[in-house]
């Protein structure tokens, strides 16, 4: 190839240093376009170390997994004596009276100040048997049958209610009223009575942490002990129903469905959509006492992947919210009417899952190439800029001159 042939190709030809013009107009552009190229410059080196959280819809995939319950609810007209907490779902799996295991229990007075966590297990036995006699078979009561006892029958064949919580038990079983266990040997001897009436002006605070499975079902707060029959699940609220000052106000202080979430630089995450409840407040003053209190939670699993650390599962829920009267009165029609309980007072939380999952990946806002691309463009495009401006005021220049000297 001949060499003038190649010296045509030559897309970057330059100018004769003795043919260049220059100005002092040019060079003010020249100062202004390198300014302007380090800020270009400066703002992509900043974007490039952010980090954003960019969210990605999916079938969920992994209902084995379990799903953490975080609970904390301010009961000031409850006393924890007669809270009971259970739960159950549409796979048939029941947990009852699970305070005793996750939970704290902490009484309030009518202040609301606190006066200590709570220490008596209704369920707990604090004195098997009377200690001068170990041959005690104590009475049902007509709850079960004791009429084939004899005395020359030893201790583990005879039909006995040693305890409070045997007679309850048995009460519970018979479908029978417990009440506070008053004129009960039992109860009063281990004080249960005294107890249960001392603490009936205080309130409680319950805080813990439970594990649901991820399907549909309830966790609800109910007076009284629970039992599950063929009919149905049950609560004895016959202390409650006696004691009309008692109610299910409450302040849900916390309520969360997963891990606790923290959000990062540049995150999308939002407390409100984890924990929209904190807070909230449900006081009634016109006849809380036989009121139903029902939150609808539809959660949405929710995974957080980070780029430095481990992965959280966690969830999302709205909420709405209902609270239903459960007497009826007849002289006014405005009002509920007398008849039979359609339910249980309580505070209940029935919770949907969502077929959908969302998940939250940490990306950098720009990859390497991207950020090496945009450098370019920005000089690239300045450059362009200031050349344009630079040969706009040239040639004003010379107009303005040749204009002057004709």
């Amino acid at each position: 190839m001949r060499s003038s042939t190649l010296l045509s190709l030559d897309a970057f030809s330059r100018t004769e240093e003795d043919v260049r013009v220059r100005t002092k107009t040019g060079a003010l552009i020249t100062l202004g376009c390198m300014g302007i190229t380090f800020l270009l410059l400066l703002n992509e080196w900043l974007r490039f170390g952010i980090i954003e959280t960019r969210p990605e819809l999916v079938i969920d995939r992994e209902r084995h997994l379990k799903l953490d319950l975080d609970l904390d609810v301010t009961f000031p007209n409850m006393p924890c004596d007669l809270i009971n907490l259970d739960l159950m779902d549409d796979a048939g799996e029941i947990q009852l009276d699970i305070l005793s295991s996750g939970f704290t229990k902490t009484r309030l007075d009518s202040r609301g100040n606190e006066l200590g966590t709570f220490d008596f297990d209704l369920s707990k036995d604090i004195s098997e048997y009377p200690p001068d006699d170990d041959k005690y078979c104590g009475p049902c009561y007509g709850a079960l049958d004791q009429s084939n006892n004899k005395d020359d029958m030893p201790m583990d064949e005879k039909v006995c209610c040693q305890t409070c919580a045997d007679v309850r038990q048995a009460y519970l079983n018979a479908g029978w009223a417990f009440f506070d266990g008053k004129d009960i040997e039992q109860c009063e001897r281990e004080g249960y009575v005294q107890r249960i009436n001392d603490h009936l002006n205080e309130g409680c605070r319950i805080q813990g942490n439970a594990r649901l499975n991820r399907i549909h079902g309830n966790v609800h707060f109910a007076p009284g002990l629970a039992f599950q029959n063929r009919r149905g699940h049950y609560h004895d609220t016959s202390l409650y129903d006696k004691k009309t000052e008692l109610t299910f106000n409450h302040i849900i202080n916390h309520l969360s469905f997963g891990k606790h979430v923290k959000p990062g630089i540049g995150s999308k995450f939002s407390a409100a959509s984890v924990s929209p409840l904190d807070g909230h407040q449900m006081i009634l003053n016109d006849d809380p006492h036989n009121v139903q209190f029902i939150y609808f939670a539809k959660i949405v699993p929710t995974r957080y992947e980070y780029l430095d650390k481990d992965v959280i599962e966690t969830a999302q829920f709205s909420t709405t919210t209902h609270s239903k009267a459960l007497n009826n009165l007849a002289d006014d029609k405005t009002t509920p009417k007398p008849s039979r309980r359609s339910g249980t007072p309580g505070l209940y939380i029935n919770y949907e899952m969502s077929p959908l999952k969302v998940i939250n990946r940490e990306q950098h806002v720009q990859t390497w190439v991207s950020f090496i691309l945009n450098c370019l463009t920005s000089i690239g495009g300045v450059l362009a800029v200031g050349t344009v401006i630079d040969k706009i005021f040239y040639r004003a220049q010379r107009t303005i001159q040749s204009t002057k000297k004709n």
